[in-house]
């Protein structure tokens, strides 16, 4: 007869239930095993629940899925238990994940889908009237008879989602290249940016340079039907760098301020939180002084154009340097649509709309400023443009006993005759333009046709603008402020064909006071002035040298690096040539 043994029984000295962890084998204690994380969130179902099973769920439990079990569960495509499986509110450590480089990939046919015919979504005869969720006209319009009682998220006004997979979600470049050897010191989210807030009195005009022509009235009285001509006019206008400013180094002689910038750098830091586009600003601080500069060819020598539009314009996706195939493929010829191309467009329109828009033949006769224009040498030969620098103090201390004021020029386009005396900043006027490319292209933000909409619904218009250029206009009007001025011309120009971008006309002007624009464009010169005390004071505490404070191209958010004294200047740009040559 066979003879039985008892297997070892591992007995717990510990007393309690289970073997002992000194007596249990290394196979037995999950060793090497990677944890798989859970949340409170996730429900710990049946392994296997034998009781009062159908023939379905026989099959389910043993792991052989049944019919109802692939359409998603119960009746109505519910789950029957109601449990969601577990560890599905986290990432799995078992999980597959994709590591290939797929940025290569491109889209080879992205033609429409022809229609379907019949059911709830024809928008013909045979569509159903008043189906659930589609409505009396159709699912693609949306009708009347979903939920909401006029289509739901289906109806007209609410096709936000269509067509998203096949938008290009690119991430945008930054402004600047950040180097390795850069130290990142602060990061600052613009939600804590829009906290800030500091009062500023009115500031102290220090002296003022340059010559102003009168502005041209007969541009307000221009419409779609008088449309006129934008012209080429040939005029030298400069956008000097705050380093670079004679004017501003005579007044650190003096030592008027602490930081000095110009109305066209500061507005871009007052309007931070507005901005989608990246930016960088440079800083250096020389003593107790800061600098606020901008680097040459940089975003500060350019206009956005729908900057703040849900589907802002896109710039063509560069070559893949890892795809042999796309570096022998001849380039294709660039869109006059992209931001690229329509930021030069905007550029070149609002400078010779500024240029055009004043009177250069007397009468009304042209006024001089206490100091003719401190950037025109005498080698130069081409006409100047109307332009008045007003170099102005702002204080920004606290207590009386802080002294931190800030030095800031900022520039005029002309004056508008009869409005009193341009000398004592009276009657001062800016100068700018909008402009239309193409209503049906993409990037144009649901604007409306200018030709058909600007003088019987010109509020739609100029909402539509004020959405789509938040950042820009904002920044307008924050110059406008800071310069003094007391109205800020705004044309309104379109391309002559929606197909050429040298051919432009101008449609309507309009004109509104600073002030009064900020508030419609709930631009608050406090929070501003918040932002510039808070980046001032987190300069002063850093030591002596070069900074670059730096817009993330992709996040609301800004950062500040240390950056070698070298860097941004032209022998670093040569070098750096130099290094990709090599």
């Amino acid at each position: 007869m066979p003879s039985f043994s008892l297997p070892p029984i591992n007995d717990n000295p510990d007393g309690g239930w289970g073997p002992s962890s000194s007596n249990t084998p290394d196979q037995f204690k999950f060793k090497d095993i990677p944890y798989a994380p859970y949340s409170k969130s996730d429900k710990l179902g049946r392994f296997a629940d034998w009781n009062d099973l159908s023939s379905d769920n026989r099959q389910s439990a043993v792991g052989i899925p049944s019919a109802q079990s692939a359409r998603g569960g119960g009746p109505g495509g519910r789950r029957r238990d109601g449990n969601q499986a577990f560890g599905s509110g986290t990432a799995s450590a078992f999980a597959y994940f994709h590591v290939e480089d797929e940025s290569s990939f491109s889209l080879v046919d992205n033609k429409a889908a022809a229609p379907r015919r019949g059911g709830a979504f024809t928008r013909g005869r045979g569509a159903p009237r008043g189906g659930a969720g589609y409505g009396a006209r159709g699912g693609a319009r949306g009708g009347r008879g979903g939920p909401g009682g006029r289509g739901g998220q289906n109806q007209r006004g609410g096709r936000r989602g269509w067509r998203d997979w096949e938008k290009n979600n690119r991430t945008r470049e930054s402004s600047v290249v950040i180097s390795p050897q850069w130290s990142m010191l602060e990061e600052i989210e613009f939600h804590r940016l829009a906290k800030l807030r500091l009062e500023v009195d009115e500031p102290e005009e220090l002296d003022s340079y340059g010559r102003l022509f009168a502005y041209d009235k007969s541009y307000d009285r221009v419409t779609t039907k008088t449309e006129r001509p934008l012209q080429l006019v040939d005029r030298i206008k400069y956008n000097t760098t705050t380093s670079d400013d004679p004017v501003i180094q005579d007044l650190v002689g003096k030592n008027v301020a602490k930081v000095y910038t110009t109305d066209v750098i500061l507005s871009v830091l007052m309007c931070a939180p507005r901005s989608v586009y990246p930016w960088d600003i440079v800083i250096v601080r020389e003593g107790n002084n800061l600098f606020f500069d901008k680097r040459d060819g940089g975003p500060f020598d350019t206009v956005t154009v729908n900057e703040n539009a849900a589907d802002p314009p896109q710039d063509p996706t560069p070559p893949n340097p890892n795809n042999p195939s796309e570096k022998t493929t001849t380039p294709e010829v660039a869109s006059i649509n992209t931001a690229t191309s329509l930021s030069l467009e905007a550029t070149y329109i609002n400078q010779n709309f500024g240029f055009q828009s004043v009177i250069e033949n007397p009468p009304p006769p042209a006024v001089d400023f206490a100091h003719p224009n401190p950037f025109y040498g005498p080698e130069e030969t081409e006409p100047l443009a109307s332009c008045g620098y007003r170099y102005r103090l702002f204080d920004l201390g606290i207590t009386e006993d802080e002294d931190i004021k800030i030095c800031v020029r900022t520039e005029v386009d002309a004056y508008s005759p009869g409005q009193g005396n341009p000398r004592e900043g009276q009657g001062l006027v800016t100068i700018r333009a909008l402009n239309e490319f193409d209503p049906r292209s993409q990037g144009a933000g649901g604007a409306p046709d200018w030709r058909s909409k600007l003088d019987s619904q010109r509020g739609a218009v100029v909402a539509t603008e004020m959405k789509n250029n938040s950042c820009k206009l904002a920044k307008w009007t924050v110059q406008s402020v800071l310069a003094g001025a007391e109205l800020m011309k705004i044309g309104y120009i379109s391309r002559a064909n929606p197909r050429d971008n040298t051919r432009h006309v101008i449609l309507s002007t309009a004109s509104m006071r600073p002030t009064d624009f900020a508030a419609q464009l709930n631009v608050s010169l406090a929070n501003g002035w918040g932002i510039v005390r808070t980046v001032t004071d987190m300069c002063m505490k850093m030591p002596e040298g070069k900074y670059v404070l730096v817009k993330d191209p992709n996040k609301p958010v800004i950062r500040l690096y240390s950056v070698p004294l070298e860097a941004f200047t032209g022998d670093d740009e040569e070098g750096e040539a130099f290094e990709g040559d090599e």
